[in-house]
């Protein structure tokens, strides 16, 4: 594995050319880390040379589940954000 993130259970690999001769061998890793209630994200080294950003951002989304409500309204007293044509 190249990276852990223990707290949140997930591993992410990220893989060169040589992989994809042992996909079979990256299939059982990956299910006996899932095994142990790991989620496993695999990235080719050329997507992390090439897209970062798309990377991070699978990552992101990954470890961000969907709000199935709306944000808590701000707390009497926090500052908030202006409203439109507010402020500058």
């Amino acid at each position: 594995m190249d990276f852990i993130c223990v707290d949140a259970n997930l591993i992410i690999e990220i893989d060169g050319g040589q992989h994809a001769e042992r996909a079979d061998a990256d299939r059982e890793r990956t299910r006996i880390l899932e095994s142990m209630g790991y989620l496993v994200l695999r990235f080719w080294n050329n997507d992390v040379l090439q897209n970062i950003d798309g990377v991070l951002e699978s990552m992101i989304s990954t470890l961000q589940p969907e709000r199935l409500e709306p944000p808590h309204p701000a707390r009497e007293g926090a500052p908030t954000s202006p409203r439109r044509g507010e402020g500058f």
